[in-house]
């Protein structure tokens, strides 16, 4: 028998006046899945969320939780639970208090209300900081009353909207663990909206990636990270960012890079000569030759070096640059000259003229 998802998003179109901002979304959630929306500013994400939560409406399409239509249910009936950017606490009251004032306007039983209350408690770890209130609290503090009041409520789905945003760097690291950790000990749905990348690689099930109201991609992380779709969802996901060269499809096959040198590539379909692709290669897949020999030569125009990792910016002749990521450490100057070589096997090339990745034969990229 099939599994009736968790959510099912279809044909998802929202309008404000003349302005679409979503374009046709259609999506579905498996049951306890991590799902991250990502993308840049505007693409469209927190719309689809508010969306999803019942904070807005559809112009057009169908919201479905758990098999049932929710279009024009509101939010407080659709067993949806979300945690903001904004901790959104009461600050007069206790965090016992925060975490019990929606039960108890929903009616519910003490003895219930009570075993909720500290069973979120004791998942996050919030013990001791039940008689405070959120001005006595830390930001990591505060985010964890905030998943807790959506705890509480045993949601069928959780909603995270940039729940980490306004924390230090550190402490999204750590809270990124701990919501990790939480999915695996409650087994909920989860769906998380993010601009960060590496939130999304590292937490999620799956990435939806989203531009301008449209989906681009939906994968697991590594999926995506190894096969992009087209040239924005591979300049999207991994840090540093992909490098991308210009070049042309050769006559009677390959390619040609404006920087120099030809490689012998061919795709499962027909290219015609002439045209021109960007070629992407990860940081961490090119070849480095500290003695200069190599396809290209490169000049080094700065460098971090990280301890366990070393980043080597360069130029190339034609002006274009590139990253290198290199799992070790080695010593540089700057304006020296560097061999570089870019391997085949981890070579992507995209169509300029609609952005698509072009499959190679034999199972490369």
């Amino acid at each position: 028998m099939t599994q009736v998802p968790a959510l099912r998003l279809s044909k998802i179109v929202k309008s404000y006046g003349q302005l679409t901002v979503m374009h046709g979304v259609d999506l579905e959630i498996s049951e306890g899945e991590f799902v991250v929306f990502v993308g840049p500013s505007g693409c469209g994400k927190s719309t689809l969320l508010r969306l999803i939560a019942g904070l807005d409406d559809p112009s057009s399409g169908e919201i479905e939780v758990a098999g049932k239509r929710v279009n024009g249910i509101p939010a407080s009936e659709r067993g949806l639970s979300m945690v903001f950017q904004s901790y959104a606490l009461y600050p007069h009251m206790t965090v016992r208090a925060n975490l019990s004032f929606g039960l108890e306007n929903m009616r519910m039983d003490r003895a219930e209300i009570a075993r909720r209350v500290n069973h979120a408690a004791t998942l996050l770890q919030i013990d001791p900081l039940m008689d405070r209130r959120p001005g006595q609290l830390s930001g990591g503090q505060r985010q964890r009353v905030a998943i807790g009041r959506a705890i509480v409520r045993e949601p069928k789905i959780f909603l995270f909207d940039e729940p980490l945003s306004n924390l230090d760097a550190e402490l999204r690291v750590q809270m990124r663990v701990e919501i990790s950790a939480l999915h695996a000990e409650l087994g909920n749905t989860m769906i998380y909206v993010t601009h960060d990348q590496v939130e999304a690689m590292t937490m999620a099930d799956r990435i939806v990636v989203l531009r301008a109201g449209r989906i681009e991609q939906v994968g697991r992380p590594l999926d995506l990270y190894n096969h992009p779709a087209n040239r924005f969802v591979a300049g999207f996901i991994g840090a540093p960012q992909m490098n991308f060269l210009g070049g042309v499809i050769a006559a009677g096959g390959g390619l040609t890079l404006d920087c120099g040198g030809t490689k012998q590539v061919r795709f499962d379909e027909a290219v015609p000569a002439g045209a021109r692709v960007t070629v992407g290669i990860r940081p961490e897949t090119i070849e480095v030759s500290l003695d200069g020999q190599g396809e290209l030569t490169g000049t080094v125009t700065g460098f971090e070096q990280l301890g366990s990792v070393t980043y080597i910016y360069t130029a190339l002749p034609n002006g274009e640059k590139l990253t290198m990521q290199l799992a070790a450490q080695v010593p540089l100057t700057r304006g020296q000259s560097i061999g570089i070589t870019l391997p085949l096997a981890h070579t992507h090339v995209f169509l300029d003229a609609d952005g698509r990745a072009l499959r190679m034969a034999g199972g490369h990229r």
